[in-house]
């Protein structure tokens, strides 16, 4: 009898802890920090949860917005660095930035 009281007492805490442990895991997230266009694509702009890295979804200007996104680009350290890129490589602007 008393196993089954100590297994009962041991099992919940250790339940709780993992549940805890899956939740946060869970929670962790992208954010989506801007949106917009130029030429004939548009774009957002989205961050990890701790900001520590960017990222591009891309889309053909008359995509509809459900759609999947004709592009995603690799990180970014910064949303200057990625918003660049979008300007100098979709939106064919010609910034000092931009690769000449």
């Amino acid at each position: 009898m008393k196993l089954i009281q100590i297994l009962k007492l041991s099992i919940i805490p250790v339940l709780t802890v993992l549940s805890f442990v899956s939740t946060s895991n869970k929670v962790l997230a992208d954010y989506l920090n801007s949106q917009g266009s130029g030429g004939n694509y548009r774009y957002e702009l989205w961050s990890t949860d701790d900001n520590s890295n960017y990222y591009l979804k891309i889309w053909l200007y008359e995509a509809s917005p459900t759609s999947s996104p004709y592009r995603t680009t690799p990180g970014f350290d910064s949303t200057r660095e990625a918003l660049i890129h979008f300007d100098c490589n979709y939106a064919e602007r010609n910034l000092p930035e931009c690769p000449k």
